[in-house]
């Protein structure tokens, strides 16, 4: 047992850890005891995510030799083991939804203490503005969710779209953000959008109803396994024949969220518009000129024009074939010896 003077120690690294998706990062914590003479076996590490609103999510807890992993971190997370005093862990297949801040708990009975680490996807994501084919403002929380979703992305957070905002996002309408908040960022004030007297920020509407309420949404989306591009033909297509092109090119039709994270990360550029998934004409520009869109960066969105009868080319994306998938290791069960201790 530890004397009323025993404590433990922990250390994270500080800044954030950066990674990509699809890869395999390690978020650094180290623990030491005072005194240090102290039995191993009755360690407890426990790493939970906490979100901007400060909800908890338990993501993994070890006590001596067991293991346990929750919800969508099943299968993918694990101690690092690299020594005495080392309450590291690895996680596998990272996704969007694993981006956010991590805390790390080392417990000894009476005694804990809690270190802090910050994983990003990789210095390079994006945040953008969606809206369906039905319109603006047609969408309730779970439905902005779930376009999102299926345009390869997720409901942003209040921090990411904040971030977007200083690096110079503005959009004039409200949307909806993961925590059931609406916001939208306005870099340059004008009457449409408030009043042009107000200063630069995130506007906010406060928490809004999730059932009845109807906005546009703020999507988030990171590094891509893969690479979205302008597929080069003759003639244009209507949007039948853009994802028959894109298949016969040994790809698919481009998401938005791809096409927004080629524009962002992988500076696609390309003064032609094109199909994407949702049926949506957008092309991306990093480098404006004239007739490409107005003078500033961005993805340019033509709306939703009628499929069977208007003709463009086409974005598609094609995932990578030669970046091997890592296997994570299995969960472990052992108990360890002479102990009934449960996690």
């Amino acid at each position: 047992d530890l004397d009323d003077t025993g404590a433990v120690i922990v250390q994270t690294a500080p800044g954030k850890v950066v990674t990509h998706r699809g890869g395999t990062i390690t978020l650094p914590c180290r623990y030491h005891h005072e005194p240090e003479d102290v039995d191993r076996n009755r360690i407890r590490i426990k790493w939970t995510k906490v979100s901007d609103a400060f909800q908890f999510e338990d993501v993994f807890v070890a006590l001596g030799r067991q293991q346990k992993t929750f919800g969508s971190y099943r299968g993918r997370v694990s101690l690092e083991r690299a020594g005495p005093g080392d309450a590291s862990v690895i996680i596998h297949n990272i996704t969007l939804q694993d981006y956010g801040r991590y805390e790390c708990e080392v417990t000894n009975d009476m005694e804990d203490d809690t270190g802090f680490n910050k994983k990003q996807h990789c210095n390079n994501f994006n945040v953008f503005p969606y809206y369906p084919p039905s319109g603006r403002y047609k969408l309730n929380y779970h439905q902005a969710e779930e376009v999102c979703r299926q345009q390869d992305a997720i409901l942003a957070s209040h921090a990411q779209l904040h971030k977007a905002w200083l690096e110079g996002l503005d959009w004039c309408n409200a949307g909806w953000l993961e925590d059931g908040s609406v916001q939208y960022p306005i870099s340059h004030p004008r009457d449409q959008c408030g009043h042009k007297d107000s200063p630069p920020g995130v506007r906010n509407y406060g928490y809004r109803h999730k059932e009845d309420e109807r906005y546009d949404s703020f999507c988030f989306t990171s590094n891509l396994n893969g690479r979205a591009y302008f597929l080069k033909r003759f003639k244009k297509v209507n949007y039948l024949e853009a994802v028959k092109a894109c298949q016969r090119d040994d790809a698919v039709i481009a998401k938005v969220g791809q096409l927004y994270a080629a524009w962002k990360i992988q500076l696609l550029d390309r003064c032609e518009a094109g199909w994407v998934e949702d049926g949506s004409i957008r092309y991306p520009i990093v480098n404006p000129r004239a007739r490409c869109g107005g003078p500033e960066p961005g993805v340019r969105n033509l709306g939703f024009p009628d499929k069977k009868f208007r003709l463009y080319g086409v974005y598609c994306f094609r995932r990578n074939t030669d970046v091997q998938s890592t296997q994570a290791p299995k969960e472990t069960t052992t108990k360890p010896a002479n102990s009934t201790r449960s996690i």
